[in-house]
Formats: C-alpha cells, structure tokens, sequence
C-alpha cells in the first residue's frame, strides 16, 4: 500500500468515526429541548438544514446536479417520498430521546443493518447467504424476546429500523450525492414545516424566541447539527471499504445505548440484556461475514 492510500485510508477512518461519534452524541442535542413539542423541533430542524446546506452548495458550487434531479420527474417523486420518510425518522428519534426512550432508539439503530438485508432481499432481490439468514433469525429472536419479556412491542425500535431502512432503499432507487440530495430532502420539505412554525406561532405556542436565547440557538443550530456529520460520512465512506464502514457504524447506537444507561438512568436489566444479546451476536456474525467477503475477494483478486 502507497503512503498516500494510507493516509487517505486514516482520514477516512477519521472522518467515519467523527460522522457516528456526532450521531451517537445526538441525545446530548435534543434532550436540552424535551420542553418543546418534537414536531415544532422536526420542523425547525427541517428549516435551518434548509438554509444551512443552501449556504453550503452555494459556497462549494454544487447547485449542478440539484438541478438535474428537478428536471426528473421520477427522480423527483422518489425523493419526496424519502424526504417523509426521512422526516418521520427523524420525528419519531427526537420524541423518543425527550420521552425517555433513549435505550430503545439505540436498538432500532442496531438492527438497522439487518433490516436493510431484509429489505434488499424483500424488494431489490439480493440473496441472502446462509450467515445473513441466520443473523436475521437471531435479531428477530432478540426482538421477541424483548417483547415478551416486556409484554409490549419495542416500536420505537422497530420504526426507526424500517424508515431508515426504507429511506436508505428509496435513496438506492434514486441515487444522489448526499449533499443535494439532504437539500434536495430539505427544500422539499420546508414549506410544508415553515407554514407549521408558522401556525404554531399564530396559535401562540410557539417555542421560538419564548424559552430564552439557548433554546433559540439550540433550532437554529439543528441545521448544523444534522449536515455537518453526513458530510464527514460522505468524506470518510468514499475513502473506505463497505465492510469497514460496516463496522464502523455500530459506535453511534453503542454512544446512545451508554447515555441511555449511564447518564440518563434508563433501565437495563438481564432480560433487556438478553435480548440486546442477541442482537449482538447477530450483528457480530453479520459483522464476520462481510468481512469474509472481503478477504476472499482479496484472494481472487490476488491470485
């Protein structure tokens, strides 16, 4: 390996870790907010990453190719789906946070990967090899059981994994540079969040600029907050392999889990830990089984 594909490798561990450190620390963002509704914070996070990723197109020049997914009209519905999509994510993780669901919101993120197996195998046709099959099995073994044990369904889990998943499956329909396409997102859906802030205000209950400047830059800065990690995931997974990416990811759920428990005093008993257990092991088979993939495909190249 040359010094200068090391070096690029280095950032893009950098960069990577940075993106799911930023999203892990989430919880620390949206909890100062858990006096204001999460619509009226969704809405406002939808606005400021408007303006934010305006500024930051305008500054790097990439209104080009924002403006060719305008001119389809295919590309165009597919976006505004996973535009609500990616909304209702994002609504259902901020309420999630500020209700006490710390510990759960990191699950959904932890079975993440094996949904998106599922949903590839389900819609797109891709195979699943037998590891993948059995991780599947074993997630949704830890998922049962967590039910039971419960006596209720964890839903704040299962919906995070099926909206990223399926937004994550929409955006392979329609691919786009994740900049234009968060603006592409955005711009679609500030109107609707704009005339909401909007109402919000006119009725009177409004929480911007009524809770004190704090909670003012708090909104205003959700727009960094949210555009500033996609762009580090953007720079360090084009250096990187899928499989280290792979591997990568689970530090974001693994910071929320730790938050959940450790500073905000979510419960986590044995019968929690059995099925986070499970999930575990699925994702470490999961996790194994790719990079198999590619230390084989290392073999053939190299033979």
């Amino acid at each position: 390996m040359s010094v200068s594909s090391s070096n690029g490798d280095n950032r893009g561990v950098l960069y990577t870790v940075g993106a799911f450190v930023c999203w892990g620390l989430f919880p620390l963002y949206w909890k100062p907010l858990h006096a204001i509704p999460a619509l009226q914070i969704l809405c406002h996070r939808i606005v400021w990453s408007a303006l934010f990723v305006a500024l930051i197109l305008s500054a790097l020049g990439q209104w080009g190719e924002l403006r060719e997914a305008l001119r389809r009209p295919r590309q165009l519905g597919i976006f505004a789906l996973s535009s609500s999509v990616l909304s209702l994510n994002w609504l259902i993780y901020i309420w999630a946070v500020n209700a006490g669901h710390v510990v759960e919101g990191s699950l959904g993120y932890f079975i993440n990967p094996l949904v998106n197996v599922l949903l590839g195998r389900l819609f797109l046709g891709e195979r699943l090899s037998r590891p993948q099959t059995l991780a599947v099995g074993l997630a949704a073994a830890g998922v049962a059981w967590l039910t039971f044990s419960a006596g209720a369904l964890p839903w704040i889990a299962l919906s995070l994994a099926a909206t990223f998943g399926a937004y994550g499956l929409l955006r392979k329909m329609a691919p786009l540079a994740s900049l234009p396409g968060l603006a592409l997102e955005t711009f679609l859906m500030s109107p609707l969040a704009l005339a909401a802030l909007l109402y919000f205000a006119w009725r009177g209950d409004g929480a911007f600029g009524h809770l004190g400047w704090n909670r003012d830059l708090l909104l205003m800065g959700a727009g960094v907050v949210t555009a500033v990690p996609l762009l580090m995931f953007a720079a360090g997974a084009r250096r990187l392999k899928l499989a280290t990416v792979g591997v990568i990811q689970y530090i974001g759920p693994t910071i929320q889990l730790a938050l959940g428990v450790l500073l905000f005093g979510e419960p986590f008993d044995a019968s929690r830990a059995l099925g986070f257990s499970l999930i575990w092991a699925a994702l470490l088979l999961y996790s194994l089984a790719g990079l198999r993939e590619v230390w084989r495909g290392r073999r053939t190249a190299s033979v």
